[in-house]
Protein backbone atom coordinates (compact mmCIF):
# COMPACT_ATOMS: atom_id res chain seq x y z
CA UNK A 1 0.00 0.00 0.00
CA UNK A 2 1.58 3.58 -0.89
CA UNK A 3 2.35 5.68 1.70
CA UNK A 4 -0.24 8.53 3.31
CA UNK A 5 0.92 11.61 3.53
CA UNK A 6 -0.07 14.23 5.83
CA UNK A 7 1.24 17.43 4.88
CA UNK A 8 1.78 19.72 1.41
CA UNK A 9 5.43 18.95 1.44
CA UNK A 10 4.96 15.34 1.75
CA UNK A 11 2.54 15.17 -0.78
CA UNK A 12 4.74 17.33 -3.05
CA UNK A 13 7.83 15.01 -2.72
CA UNK A 14 5.58 12.25 -2.96
CA UNK A 15 4.60 13.49 -6.83
CA UNK A 16 7.57 13.78 -7.64
CA UNK A 17 9.23 10.71 -6.85
CA UNK A 18 6.30 9.24 -8.81
CA UNK A 19 5.88 11.59 -11.38
CA UNK A 20 9.39 12.95 -12.34
CA UNK A 21 10.35 9.49 -14.08
CA UNK A 22 6.78 9.34 -15.82
CA UNK A 23 8.08 12.52 -17.00
CA UNK A 24 11.06 11.32 -18.41
CA UNK A 25 9.43 8.91 -19.86
CA UNK A 26 7.36 11.06 -21.69
CA UNK A 27 10.31 13.58 -22.63
CA UNK A 28 12.05 10.71 -23.80
CA UNK A 29 8.67 9.41 -25.72
CA UNK A 30 8.39 12.70 -27.36
CA UNK A 31 11.88 13.29 -28.21
CA UNK A 32 11.26 9.93 -30.62
CA UNK A 33 8.67 12.03 -32.57
CA UNK A 34 10.82 15.04 -32.64
CA UNK A 35 13.67 13.62 -33.75
CA UNK A 36 11.08 12.57 -37.18
CA UNK A 37 10.16 15.85 -37.10
CA UNK A 38 13.91 17.69 -37.18
CA UNK A 39 14.98 14.72 -39.51
CA UNK A 40 11.82 15.25 -42.04
CA UNK A 41 12.58 19.24 -41.46
CA UNK A 42 15.88 18.50 -43.08
CA UNK A 43 14.62 16.19 -45.70
CA UNK A 44 12.34 18.31 -47.32
CA UNK A 45 10.02 20.68 -46.20
CA UNK A 46 6.67 19.28 -48.18
CA UNK A 47 7.22 16.00 -46.06
CA UNK A 48 7.79 18.21 -43.00
CA UNK A 49 4.04 20.17 -43.41
CA UNK A 50 2.51 16.95 -44.55
CA UNK A 51 3.75 14.93 -41.01
CA UNK A 52 2.64 17.80 -39.04
CA UNK A 53 -0.94 17.58 -39.85
CA UNK A 54 -0.63 13.45 -40.41
CA UNK A 55 0.86 12.96 -37.15
CA UNK A 56 -1.45 15.31 -35.56
CA UNK A 57 -4.55 12.96 -37.32
CA UNK A 58 -2.55 9.93 -36.15
CA UNK A 59 -2.58 11.09 -32.65
CA UNK A 60 -6.50 12.51 -32.37
CA UNK A 61 -7.15 8.81 -33.04
CA UNK A 62 -4.91 7.56 -30.44
CA UNK A 63 -5.46 9.62 -27.53
CA UNK A 64 -9.43 8.47 -28.06
CA UNK A 65 -8.01 4.81 -27.37
CA UNK A 66 -6.05 6.19 -24.52
CA UNK A 67 -8.45 7.12 -22.65
CA UNK A 68 -8.97 3.08 -21.55
CA UNK A 69 -5.01 3.25 -20.57
CA UNK A 70 -5.29 6.49 -18.57
CA UNK A 71 -8.79 5.22 -17.05
CA UNK A 72 -6.87 2.19 -15.49
CA UNK A 73 -5.01 4.21 -13.38
CA UNK A 74 -7.43 5.45 -10.97
CA UNK A 75 -8.92 2.11 -11.00
CA UNK A 76 -5.53 0.24 -10.46
CA UNK A 77 -4.69 2.86 -7.82
CA UNK A 78 -7.75 2.47 -6.20
CA UNK A 79 -7.55 -1.47 -5.95
CA UNK A 80 -3.92 -1.38 -4.54
CA UNK A 81 -5.40 1.42 -1.83
CA UNK A 82 -7.66 -1.36 -0.89
CA UNK A 83 -5.18 -3.99 -1.25
CA UNK A 84 -6.95 -5.70 -4.25
CA UNK A 85 -4.98 -7.55 -6.33
CA UNK A 86 -7.54 -9.73 -8.40
CA UNK A 87 -9.21 -6.52 -8.82
CA UNK A 88 -5.70 -5.00 -10.05
CA UNK A 89 -5.57 -7.78 -12.19
CA UNK A 90 -9.18 -7.56 -13.91
CA UNK A 91 -9.19 -4.29 -14.49
CA UNK A 92 -5.64 -4.26 -16.40
CA UNK A 93 -6.72 -7.13 -18.81
CA UNK A 94 -10.15 -5.70 -19.69
CA UNK A 95 -8.01 -2.24 -20.74
CA UNK A 96 -5.84 -4.47 -22.93
CA UNK A 97 -9.15 -6.06 -24.81
CA UNK A 98 -10.47 -2.36 -25.48
CA UNK A 99 -7.24 -0.92 -26.53
CA UNK A 100 -6.82 -3.75 -28.73
CA UNK A 101 -10.37 -3.85 -30.45
CA UNK A 102 -10.23 -0.17 -30.34
CA UNK A 103 -7.01 -0.34 -32.57
CA UNK A 104 -8.07 -2.22 -34.94
CA UNK A 105 -11.21 0.28 -35.85
CA UNK A 106 -8.44 3.19 -35.56
CA UNK A 107 -6.10 1.46 -38.41
CA UNK A 108 -9.50 1.23 -40.67
CA UNK A 109 -10.14 4.72 -40.23
CA UNK A 110 -6.22 5.98 -40.83
CA UNK A 111 -5.05 3.32 -43.30
CA UNK A 112 -6.32 5.35 -46.63
CA UNK A 113 -5.80 8.67 -45.09
CA UNK A 114 -5.15 10.81 -48.56
CA UNK A 115 -8.66 11.69 -49.12
CA UNK A 116 -9.34 12.96 -45.93
CA UNK A 117 -6.62 14.76 -45.94
CA UNK A 118 -7.64 16.50 -49.43
CA UNK A 119 -11.25 16.87 -48.12
CA UNK A 120 -9.76 18.88 -44.98
CA UNK A 121 -8.21 21.28 -47.38
CA UNK A 122 -4.65 20.06 -47.51
CA UNK A 123 -2.79 20.43 -50.66
CA UNK A 124 -2.12 17.57 -52.97
CA UNK A 125 1.44 17.05 -51.94
CA UNK A 126 0.62 17.63 -48.60
CA UNK A 127 -1.72 15.12 -48.85
CA UNK A 128 -0.32 12.76 -50.69
CA UNK A 129 2.80 12.45 -48.68
CA UNK A 130 0.72 12.51 -45.08
CA UNK A 131 -1.54 9.40 -46.95
CA UNK A 132 1.85 7.63 -47.42
CA UNK A 133 2.62 8.47 -43.95
CA UNK A 134 -0.49 6.80 -41.96
CA UNK A 135 -0.59 3.49 -44.75
CA UNK A 136 1.84 2.82 -42.53
CA UNK A 137 1.87 4.55 -39.20
CA UNK A 138 -1.85 3.41 -38.30
CA UNK A 139 -0.52 0.04 -37.39
CA UNK A 140 1.80 1.32 -34.83
CA UNK A 141 -1.91 1.67 -32.74
CA UNK A 142 -1.90 -1.69 -31.40
CA UNK A 143 1.83 -2.01 -30.25
CA UNK A 144 1.17 1.93 -28.85
CA UNK A 145 -2.35 1.46 -26.72
CA UNK A 146 -1.36 -1.89 -25.77
CA UNK A 147 2.06 -0.31 -24.02
CA UNK A 148 -0.17 2.63 -22.64
CA UNK A 149 -2.06 -0.65 -21.23
CA UNK A 150 0.84 -2.01 -19.02
CA UNK A 151 2.41 1.80 -18.65
CA UNK A 152 -1.19 2.56 -16.31
CA UNK A 153 -0.57 -0.91 -14.97
CA UNK A 154 3.10 -0.51 -13.78
CA UNK A 155 2.46 3.43 -12.85
CA UNK A 156 0.24 2.51 -10.26
CA UNK A 157 2.64 0.52 -8.57
CA UNK A 158 4.98 3.18 -8.38
CA UNK A 159 7.29 1.11 -10.86
CA UNK A 160 7.93 4.30 -13.10
CA UNK A 161 11.70 3.87 -13.76
CA UNK A 162 11.82 1.25 -15.99
CA UNK A 163 9.34 2.98 -18.27
CA UNK A 164 11.64 6.21 -18.30
CA UNK A 165 15.10 3.93 -19.09
CA UNK A 166 12.59 1.75 -22.35
CA UNK A 167 11.69 4.86 -23.48
CA UNK A 168 15.26 6.85 -23.51
CA UNK A 169 16.55 3.34 -25.32
CA UNK A 170 14.06 3.70 -28.36
CA UNK A 171 15.70 7.05 -29.06
CA UNK A 172 18.66 5.40 -30.00
CA UNK A 173 16.67 3.07 -32.17
CA UNK A 174 14.44 5.24 -34.34
CA UNK A 175 16.86 7.68 -34.92
CA UNK A 176 19.08 4.85 -36.03
CA UNK A 177 16.39 3.80 -38.68
CA UNK A 178 14.82 7.35 -39.50
CA UNK A 179 18.46 7.49 -40.51
CA UNK A 180 18.65 4.53 -42.37
CA UNK A 181 15.14 4.61 -43.88
CA UNK A 182 14.42 8.55 -44.52
CA UNK A 183 17.79 9.62 -46.46
CA UNK A 184 18.43 6.16 -47.82
CA UNK A 185 21.80 5.71 -45.61
CA UNK A 186 23.82 2.19 -44.77
CA UNK A 187 22.11 0.90 -48.32
CA UNK A 188 18.52 1.13 -46.99
CA UNK A 189 16.68 2.76 -49.62
CA UNK A 190 15.29 6.00 -49.72
CA UNK A 191 11.67 6.09 -48.62
CA UNK A 192 11.39 9.88 -47.10
CA UNK A 193 8.44 10.04 -44.95
CA UNK A 194 7.35 5.95 -44.79
CA UNK A 195 10.78 5.35 -43.84
CA UNK A 196 10.13 7.36 -40.43
CA UNK A 197 6.51 5.92 -40.23
CA UNK A 198 8.18 2.52 -40.48
CA UNK A 199 10.94 3.66 -37.83
CA UNK A 200 7.76 4.42 -35.20
CA UNK A 201 6.15 1.34 -35.67
CA UNK A 202 9.70 -0.21 -34.91
CA UNK A 203 10.15 1.21 -31.55
CA UNK A 204 6.53 0.61 -30.50
CA UNK A 205 6.84 -2.91 -30.94
CA UNK A 206 9.89 -2.73 -29.15
CA UNK A 207 8.47 -0.87 -26.51
CA UNK A 208 5.50 -2.72 -25.50
CA UNK A 209 7.35 -6.07 -25.79
CA UNK A 210 10.05 -4.99 -23.37
CA UNK A 211 7.54 -4.08 -20.67
CA UNK A 212 4.83 -6.80 -20.97
CA UNK A 213 8.10 -8.95 -20.17
CA UNK A 214 9.06 -6.76 -17.17
CA UNK A 215 5.80 -6.89 -16.04
CA UNK A 216 5.09 -10.25 -15.71
CA UNK A 217 8.33 -10.42 -14.22
CA UNK A 218 8.06 -7.80 -11.00
CA UNK A 219 5.20 -9.11 -10.36
CA UNK A 220 4.85 -13.02 -11.45
CA UNK A 221 2.17 -13.51 -8.44
CA UNK A 222 -0.51 -11.19 -9.87
CA UNK A 223 -0.54 -13.68 -13.19
CA UNK A 224 -1.24 -10.36 -15.30
CA UNK A 225 -1.04 -12.43 -18.49
CA UNK A 226 -2.73 -15.63 -17.30
CA UNK A 227 -5.63 -16.51 -19.55
CA UNK A 228 -5.77 -12.84 -20.85
CA UNK A 229 -8.54 -14.63 -23.57
CA UNK A 230 -11.09 -14.77 -20.99
CA UNK A 231 -13.73 -11.88 -21.13
CA UNK A 232 -14.59 -10.05 -17.57
CA UNK A 233 -17.45 -8.41 -18.69
CA UNK A 234 -17.93 -6.42 -15.14
CA UNK A 235 -14.45 -4.81 -15.26
CA UNK A 236 -14.66 -4.66 -18.38
CA UNK A 237 -17.91 -2.26 -18.29
CA UNK A 238 -16.00 0.07 -15.78
CA UNK A 239 -12.96 0.32 -17.88
CA UNK A 240 -15.06 1.23 -20.49
CA UNK A 241 -17.67 3.82 -18.83
CA UNK A 242 -14.47 5.34 -17.75
CA UNK A 243 -12.52 5.53 -20.65
CA UNK A 244 -14.32 6.45 -23.43
CA UNK A 245 -15.54 9.63 -21.08
CA UNK A 246 -11.71 9.82 -21.17
CA UNK A 247 -10.99 9.44 -24.79
CA UNK A 248 -13.63 11.65 -25.91
CA UNK A 249 -12.41 14.68 -23.59
CA UNK A 250 -8.55 14.21 -25.00
CA UNK A 251 -10.30 14.34 -28.49
CA UNK A 252 -11.43 17.21 -27.53
CA UNK A 253 -8.40 18.77 -26.71
CA UNK A 254 -6.36 17.25 -29.21
CA UNK A 255 -8.82 18.21 -31.68
CA UNK A 256 -8.33 21.51 -31.21
CA UNK A 257 -4.85 21.68 -31.96
CA UNK A 258 -5.09 19.49 -35.05
CA UNK A 259 -7.98 22.04 -35.93
CA UNK A 260 -5.12 24.79 -35.59
CA UNK A 261 -3.13 22.45 -37.85
CA UNK A 262 -5.65 22.13 -40.27
CA UNK A 263 -6.68 25.95 -40.25
CA UNK A 264 -3.10 26.89 -40.36
CA UNK A 265 -2.56 24.73 -44.02
CA UNK A 266 -5.19 27.15 -45.68
CA UNK A 267 -3.02 30.02 -45.07
CA UNK A 268 -0.04 28.51 -46.18
CA UNK A 269 2.49 25.44 -46.41
CA UNK A 270 5.27 27.71 -44.85
CA UNK A 271 3.26 28.78 -41.91
CA UNK A 272 2.23 25.28 -41.55
CA UNK A 273 5.44 24.25 -41.60
CA UNK A 274 6.42 26.67 -38.40
CA UNK A 275 2.96 26.07 -36.84
CA UNK A 276 4.69 22.61 -36.34
CA UNK A 277 7.73 23.53 -35.23
CA UNK A 278 6.31 25.71 -32.41
CA UNK A 279 3.97 22.68 -31.78
CA UNK A 280 6.94 20.53 -31.29
CA UNK A 281 8.34 22.49 -28.51
CA UNK A 282 5.26 23.10 -26.85
CA UNK A 283 4.26 19.84 -26.64
CA UNK A 284 8.26 18.66 -25.32
CA UNK A 285 7.66 21.05 -22.04
CA UNK A 286 3.70 19.74 -21.81
CA UNK A 287 5.48 16.51 -21.27
CA UNK A 288 6.64 17.66 -18.16
CA UNK A 289 2.75 18.09 -17.32
CA UNK A 290 1.51 14.89 -18.70
CA UNK A 291 3.84 13.10 -16.47
CA UNK A 292 3.24 15.15 -13.43
CA UNK A 293 -0.35 14.74 -13.97
CA UNK A 294 -0.37 11.01 -14.40
CA UNK A 295 1.14 10.91 -10.57
CA UNK A 296 -1.55 13.16 -9.55
CA UNK A 297 -4.79 10.42 -10.88
CA UNK A 298 -2.65 7.89 -8.91
CA UNK A 299 -2.33 10.30 -5.72
CA UNK A 300 -5.65 11.13 -5.76
CA UNK A 301 -6.99 7.54 -6.88
CA UNK A 302 -5.20 6.44 -3.63
CA UNK A 303 -7.12 8.81 -1.48
CA UNK A 304 -10.21 7.95 -3.22
CA UNK A 305 -9.64 4.55 -2.58
CA UNK A 306 -8.65 5.09 1.59
CA UNK A 307 -12.06 7.81 1.38
CA UNK A 308 -9.60 10.48 2.50
CA UNK A 309 -10.58 14.20 1.68
CA UNK A 310 -8.02 16.21 3.48
CA UNK A 311 -5.50 14.00 1.60
CA UNK A 312 -7.28 14.59 -1.62
CA UNK A 313 -7.03 18.38 -1.20
CA UNK A 314 -3.37 18.11 -0.57
CA UNK A 315 -2.90 16.21 -3.16
CA UNK A 316 -4.34 18.44 -5.57
CA UNK A 317 -2.74 21.90 -4.06
CA UNK A 318 0.87 20.28 -4.71
CA UNK A 319 -0.24 19.55 -8.65
CA UNK A 320 -1.01 22.55 -8.68
CA UNK A 321 1.75 24.39 -7.05
CA UNK A 322 4.36 21.99 -9.06
CA UNK A 323 2.71 23.12 -12.57
CA UNK A 324 2.74 26.51 -12.18
CA UNK A 325 6.70 26.56 -10.92
CA UNK A 326 7.31 25.05 -13.82
CA UNK A 327 5.38 26.97 -16.74
CA UNK A 328 7.09 30.25 -14.70
CA UNK A 329 10.42 28.07 -16.24
CA UNK A 330 9.02 27.53 -19.55
CA UNK A 331 7.93 31.66 -20.33
CA UNK A 332 10.96 32.20 -19.39
CA UNK A 333 12.51 29.84 -22.08
CA UNK A 334 10.35 30.82 -24.85
CA UNK A 335 10.83 34.43 -24.12
CA UNK A 336 14.43 34.33 -24.19
CA UNK A 337 15.52 31.93 -26.96
CA UNK A 338 12.84 31.56 -29.52
CA UNK A 339 15.46 32.14 -32.26
CA UNK A 340 17.09 29.31 -31.32
CA UNK A 341 14.70 26.95 -30.39
CA UNK A 342 13.09 27.35 -33.58
CA UNK A 343 16.48 26.63 -35.53
CA UNK A 344 17.20 23.20 -34.72
CA UNK A 345 13.99 22.09 -37.07
CA UNK A 346 15.65 23.61 -40.30
CA UNK A 347 18.54 22.64 -42.41
CA UNK A 348 20.98 25.25 -42.44
CA UNK A 349 20.82 25.56 -46.33
CA UNK A 350 17.23 25.56 -47.17
CA UNK A 351 16.18 28.96 -49.14
CA UNK A 352 12.96 29.09 -47.09
CA UNK A 353 14.89 29.06 -43.77
CA UNK A 354 14.53 32.87 -43.10
CA UNK A 355 11.31 32.64 -43.70
CA UNK A 356 10.25 29.32 -41.38
CA UNK A 357 11.88 31.60 -38.11
CA UNK A 358 10.53 34.45 -38.28
CA UNK A 359 6.87 32.97 -38.65
CA UNK A 360 7.90 30.41 -36.06
CA UNK A 361 9.84 32.85 -33.65
CA UNK A 362 6.79 34.95 -33.45
CA UNK A 363 4.25 31.59 -32.78
CA UNK A 364 6.51 30.47 -29.88
CA UNK A 365 6.08 33.46 -28.23
CA UNK A 366 2.72 33.74 -28.18
CA UNK A 367 3.10 29.84 -27.10
CA UNK A 368 4.17 31.43 -23.68
CA UNK A 369 0.92 33.06 -23.12
CA UNK A 370 -0.76 29.81 -22.93
CA UNK A 371 1.67 27.96 -20.50
CA UNK A 372 -0.86 28.57 -17.00
CA UNK A 373 -3.82 28.10 -17.97
CA UNK A 374 -2.62 24.88 -20.21
CA UNK A 375 -0.74 23.06 -17.14
CA UNK A 376 -3.82 24.18 -14.85
CA UNK A 377 -6.51 22.59 -17.41
CA UNK A 378 -4.34 19.38 -17.61
CA UNK A 379 -4.04 19.70 -13.28
CA UNK A 380 -7.84 19.64 -12.84
CA UNK A 381 -8.89 16.97 -15.18
CA UNK A 382 -5.60 14.84 -13.37
CA UNK A 383 -7.46 14.79 -10.36
CA UNK A 384 -11.14 14.35 -11.57
CA UNK A 385 -10.11 11.42 -13.32
CA UNK A 386 -8.33 9.94 -10.02
CA UNK A 387 -12.03 10.12 -8.13
CA UNK A 388 -13.57 8.82 -10.98
CA UNK A 389 -15.48 11.60 -12.49
CA UNK A 390 -14.96 11.69 -16.12
CA UNK A 391 -18.67 12.53 -17.96
CA UNK A 392 -19.26 16.40 -16.64
CA UNK A 393 -15.34 17.23 -17.58
CA UNK A 394 -15.76 15.66 -20.97
CA UNK A 395 -18.63 17.94 -21.36
CA UNK A 396 -16.71 21.25 -20.32
CA UNK A 397 -14.09 19.92 -22.43
CA UNK A 398 -15.83 19.87 -25.72
CA UNK A 399 -17.46 23.62 -24.52
CA UNK A 400 -13.95 24.80 -24.03
CA UNK A 401 -11.60 23.57 -26.88
CA UNK A 402 -14.73 23.37 -29.63
CA UNK A 403 -17.84 25.54 -29.09
CA UNK A 404 -15.20 28.53 -27.92
CA UNK A 405 -11.74 27.74 -28.71
CA UNK A 406 -11.80 26.25 -32.42
CA UNK A 407 -14.63 29.29 -33.39
CA UNK A 408 -11.95 31.81 -31.38
CA UNK A 409 -9.39 30.63 -33.42
CA UNK A 410 -11.09 30.74 -36.99
CA UNK A 411 -12.55 34.14 -36.04
CA UNK A 412 -9.11 35.84 -35.32
CA UNK A 413 -6.66 34.02 -38.07
CA UNK A 414 -9.35 35.07 -41.08
CA UNK A 415 -12.27 36.98 -40.04
CA UNK A 416 -10.48 40.08 -37.77
CA UNK A 417 -7.34 38.85 -40.30
CA UNK A 418 -4.83 38.12 -37.39
CA UNK A 419 -3.26 35.01 -39.42
CA UNK A 420 -1.13 32.40 -37.50
CA UNK A 421 -1.15 34.95 -34.51
CA UNK A 422 -4.76 35.00 -34.43
CA UNK A 423 -5.21 30.91 -34.19
CA UNK A 424 -2.52 30.94 -31.46
CA UNK A 425 -4.67 33.31 -29.42
CA UNK A 426 -7.88 30.97 -30.45
CA UNK A 427 -5.76 28.29 -28.23
CA UNK A 428 -5.47 30.16 -25.24
CA UNK A 429 -8.83 31.24 -25.19
CA UNK A 430 -9.94 27.41 -25.23
CA UNK A 431 -7.59 26.38 -22.35
CA UNK A 432 -7.91 29.24 -20.48
CA UNK A 433 -12.06 28.34 -20.37
CA UNK A 434 -11.17 24.57 -19.58
CA UNK A 435 -9.13 25.90 -16.74
CA UNK A 436 -11.65 27.66 -15.56
CA UNK A 437 -14.47 25.24 -15.66
CA UNK A 438 -12.37 22.25 -14.47
CA UNK A 439 -11.06 24.10 -11.54
CA UNK A 440 -14.60 24.86 -10.64
CA UNK A 441 -15.72 21.19 -10.80
CA UNK A 442 -13.52 20.02 -8.85
CA UNK A 443 -13.40 22.42 -5.89
CA UNK A 444 -17.30 22.86 -5.56
CA UNK A 445 -18.34 18.87 -6.17
CA UNK A 446 -15.69 16.39 -6.69
CA UNK A 447 -13.36 17.03 -3.78
CA UNK A 448 -16.03 16.11 -1.35
CA UNK A 449 -15.35 12.40 -1.19
CA UNK A 450 -18.80 11.60 0.73
CA UNK A 451 -20.44 12.29 -3.03
CA UNK A 452 -18.24 11.65 -5.20
CA UNK A 453 -19.92 8.79 -7.62
CA UNK A 454 -18.45 6.92 -10.31
CA UNK A 455 -18.60 8.02 -13.85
Amino acid sequence: MAQVETTYAGHTRALLVLGLPLVGSFVAHFLIHMTDTIMLGWYDVTALAAATVATSLWFVVFVVGAGFATALMPLAAEALAQDDAVRLRRVTRMTMWLSLVYSVLGIAMLWKAEALLLAIGQTPGVAAEGGRYLSIAAFGLVPALLSNSVRSYLSAQGLTGVQFWVTVGSIGVNALVNYALIFGNFGAPELGIQGAAIASVVVQMVQVAILAIYAHAKAPEVNLFQRIWRPDWEAMRQVFALGVPIGLTALAEGGLFTGSSIMMGWIGELELAAHGIALQLVSLMFMFHVGMSQAATIRAGGAYGRRNEAELRQVAWAAFGVGMVFGVIVIAVFLTMPGALVSLFIDPADEKRDALIQIGVTLVMFAALFQFVDSAQIIWLSVLRGVQDTNVPMWMAVISYWVVGIPASYAMAFTLGWGPIGLWIGLTVGLGLAAVLLGWRFWARSVHISVVRQG
